[in-house]
């Protein structure tokens, strides 16, 4: 019978964090806590970054960190650290950036050790409990350190001091360089994603397949840029391939992070927040593009998704679902072709079968379980053409799969609240919201920031009484369970900045565009470098930091430098402000090498250079808002895609242009470069036959 443990980290707020509470090892969470011991006993520290829906983290979990023989050594000869990434991304990487510099890979569950400064020696990813692959298992490696650091101490604090100034290096972003942006870096880009894109399936590059919405929305934008039809065809055959494929949740809505394999088939199921996001975004431009309904349902499908399963009763958005479910990944998705011939009728059964691609053999087998469960079928349509006939039966059938799944034990929800994940999916509501013309999905949005500001923005404060504030307001990371932390990143400031942009643009409510600019003033002042440009990810001051690092690689989720530029970029359009604009230029001047050289790695920051290239076009609309009027032009003015025109009012922080125009009874909208404006008018197709140049300008 195992024994019942509790250690720090059943005081702590992320569900990762607690996930291990009652774990033999004497875990600390990341504070001055478990430093001063390491100090004191002259330990080394075991750092373990993870996440609470990462499958890997809770095989790690159970093969080792579960096992009394494991904490004894670890609680005997290190300091035990952990650490959630999603919480503490710049902890997260510093050390992933470590890790890849050593082996050339990286991942989570992510094993550091350090000295008790906080330099890495030595890391790597998952370790297995037993010795395979010529690896050592866990418990020799940990043998291993600790004979080393008992040993030949001096020889590893003096390793450690070099790795920090490699890692220095790597880290190091080269002054501004004088390279031209120009129109040239996008075509170049755009050419790069087309070779390798997937002409069978969609997406670009191989399996493990990741959907990186920033690459799609990038061919739209140069497509829209170059006239370039290839682009696009390659774009919306990817969406429909993601939409049919597993990776898409048929039932339920949403998409998974990744498929396993290039056909988009099977997923690793967890679900995420930001993902979503992006792909709301996403299937929005593809429907502006191609019209096609299907995109819009797409995006409707991911919204209803998070309005139902990922949102607090307040208005935040959580962050993820997990994978796995009573210890197997993906058996809440999954269906046995005799459980489905069970639960349908025959004719239900047939239709569905046949639409999905169900068989006895299945699909998808979980290789990280010791009995993977038999005959799995990850559901796709495998054949789309349903005759109106059975379109009805096909319904029936879904309704009664997708009532019989929510009484399975569902997956674990990571219900921790994070400013950054929530400003990615605020900006897909309030767009969604205006594109659609859904009001739902602005109520949503609404209440998403009013959550955002109650519970993690604190405002700007004066020292001296009816004076200028001097001190910018403070936007923390995490709000979980009553209680928020004590963070703050980059990312959070620059992904709601982006999200409250849209909600202004989608609404033209003077109020968000007044809290845009407090955002990005408290933004510029806590992380904007001055003298060389771009943005660091954490504010000055930290003592938990070896490194301050300008995060600079659009991944799964964009970087915080990225989704900065070309908010502030929106922002000075918007109001006129060169303070918001000059802070971006330098960044992307600071980046322009990085954007020729390795266009991959910040394709969303491609998207700001392609809006600072040329004068962007001003949709101003002016009016009374409460209109049926206004809110039809509001609708005209999105219903194009456009990606570097932006939308405003007349009134509040905007230009001063803007504030010139009035309008005629009812509402009116003018379209404008620079001072010079097309004819106004108050009708909602004339507005979309200037936009769409039927109109010369």
């Amino acid at each position: 019978m195992s024994v019942q443990h509790t250690n720090r980290l059943a005081q702590e707020k992320s569900p990762y964090l607690l996930q291990h509470a009652h774990n033999p090892v004497d875990w600390f969470a990341w504070n001055d806590e478990a430093f001063a011991k390491a100090r004191a006993e002259n330990k080394p520290i075991f750092l373990s970054i993870g996440y609470s829906t990462c499958h890997w983290c809770h095989v790690m979990e159970r093969e080792s960190f579960e096992q009394e023989y494991i904490g004894k050594y670890l609680n005997e000869h290190f300091v035990s650290i952990k650490v959630d990434r999603e919480e503490r991304p710049d902890v997260d990487k510093i050390y992933m950036t470590f890790v890849q510099s050593t082996t050339g890979s990286g991942g989570w569950p992510m094993s550091v050790f350090l000295t008790p400064d906080l330099k890495p020696f030595y890391g790597g990813t998952y370790f297995p409990p037993d010795a395979r692959y010529g690896r050592p298992s866990f418990l020799q490696l940990l043998e291993q350190i600790a004979g080393l650091w008992r040993e030949r101490k001096t020889e590893v604090v003096a390793s450690a001091g070099e790795l920090h100034a490699r890692l220095e290096l790597i880290t190091a972003r080269e002054a501004k360089s004088d390279l031209p942006l120009t129109p040239e870096l996008l075509r170049g880009a755009a050419q790069m994603f087309k070779e390798s894109f997937d002409p069978t399936h969609g997406g670009f590059g191989g399996a493990p397949k990741f959907p990186q919405p920033s690459i799609p929305s990038l061919l739209l934008r140069a497509a829209k840029r170059f006239g370039d039809e290839a682009a696009v065809k390659m774009v919306l055959h990817t969406c429909d391939r993601m939409n049919a494929g597993g990776i898409h949740d048929q039932l339920g809505g949403g998409f998974s992070r990744y498929a396993v394999d290039a056909e988009w088939l099977v997923p690793h199921f967890e679900k995420m927040l930001y993902d979503n996001a992006q792909l709301a975004q996403l299937y929005l431009d593809a429907f502006l593009v191609s019209g096609d309904v299907r995109h819009a349902e797409v995006v409707r499908d991911i919204l209803d998704y998070v309005l139902r399963d990922l949102t607090h009763p307040g208005g935040g958005f959580y962050s993820a679902e997990d994978a796995d479910s009573e210890g197997h990944e993906g058996k809440f998705y999954c269906w046995t072709q005799a459980e489905l011939s069970k639960l349908l009728t025959v004719e239900e059964y047939n239709v569905t079968a046949k639409y999905f691609g169900i068989t006895a053999a299945g699909n998808f087998v979980d290789h990280s379980h010791p009995t993977p469960l038999a005959g799995q079928n990850v559901l796709s349509i495998v054949n789309p053409s349903v005759p109106a006939a059975d379109q009805p039966l096909l319904e029936a059938a879904r309704q009664k799969m997708l009532a019989v799944r929510a009484q399975r034990i569902r997956p674990h929800l990571d219900d921790k609240i994070l400013a950054s994940w929530n400003g990615l999916m605020l900006g897909a509501f309030a767009r969604a919201s205006v594109v659609l013309g859904d009001e739902q999905y602005r109520a949503a949005a609404e209440q998403n920031l009013q959550f955002l500001r109650e519970k993690l923005w604190q405002p700007a404060e004066s020292k001296i009484e009816n004076r200028k504030s001097e001190i910018p307001g403070t936007l923390f990371h995490r709000w979980r369970d009553g209680e928020r932390d004590h963070v703050q990143l980059l990312e959070g400031y620059a992904f709601l900045l982006d999200g409250v942009i849209q909600l202004y643009e989608a609404t033209l409510v003077p109020g968000h565009l007044e809290f845009a600019c407090e955002l990005a003033s408290a933004m510029i002042a806590k992380f904007y470098d001055a003298a060389n440009g771009g943005f660091w990810q954490s504010p000055a001051g930290l003592n938990d930091l070896i490194l301050r690092v300008k995060d600079d690689y659009d991944g799964a989720e964009p970087s915080g430098n990225s989704v900065a530029t070309l908010a502030l970029l929106k922002l000075a359009a918007i109001t006129g402000r060169d303070d918001f604009k000059q802070p971006a230029e330098a960044t992307l001047q600071l980046f322009a090498a990085r954007l020729q050289s390795q266009p991959a790695a910040l394709a969303f920051m491609l998207q700001a250079l392609d809006f600072w290239l040329d004068e962007p076009r001003r949709v101003v609309i002016a009016g009374e808002t409460n209109s049926t009027k206004f809110h039809e032009l509001l609708q005209a003015a999105h219903s194009i895609y456009q990606p570097n025109k932006i939308v405003l009012g007349n009134n509040g922080a905007v230009e001063p242009f803007a504030k010139t125009l009035t309008a005629k009874p009812g509402a009116t909208a003018y379209v404008c470069t620079g001072t010079t404006c097309q004819p106004p008018t108050g009708e909602a197709v004339q507005l979309r036959r200037v936009l769409s140049g039927q109109i010369a300008g």
